[in-house]
């Protein structure tokens, strides 16, 4: 566009083509370009009933493309932090497989159990770094070396 400024909703609409957002990164993507809040407000309440924007669809969406690096607390929090209520975040990560996601997290980054209680404490931060609770944690490293389907 030569010399024309593109208008909220082109912006908003070109933004959701190539990427789900979560009403409130989109919020904050389009305010600069806003004359106020409540006109943001409106086209984002217009996205949504015309189902351009969905924090359900985001939820998944970001739920799929990150639960194999992370676990279940750190994309809840990271999703709380992109304005995601509760009973989305819930719903989105239903689905996720802790115990499965981290074991094969564990595998690829060490592989063997640890050989001592430094060891043990490295990787137990690792994981814990990545997302997951320590029940979780401590059934990785017990099972550490075997091939185990659930204990």
């Amino acid at each position: 566009m030569a010399g024309t400024e593109k208008s909220l909703k082109a912006r908003a609409v070109d933004l959701l083509s190539r990427h789900e957002y979560s009403r409130l990164e989109l919020k904050r993507r389009l305010a600069p370009f806003a004359d106020s809040e409540a006109e943001v407000d409106a086209l984002l309440d217009e996205l949504a009933a015309d189902h351009w924007q969905s924090d359900s669809r985001f939820a998944e969406a970001f739920a799929n493309s990150r639960g194999q690096r992370y676990g279940s607390r750190r994309l809840a929090q990271e999703m709380r932090e992109r304005g995601i209520d509760r009973d989305t975040i819930q719903s989105a990560l239903a689905q996720q497989d802790d115990l499965a996601t981290a074991r094969a997290i564990w595998q690829r980054k060490f592989g063997q159990p640890p050989a001592d209680q430094q060891e043990r404490l490295k990787q137990m931060r690792f994981l814990a770094g990545r997302g997951f609770g320590m029940d979780i944690i401590q059934r990785v490293l017990r099972g550490a070396g075997r091939d185990i389907d659930d204990e």
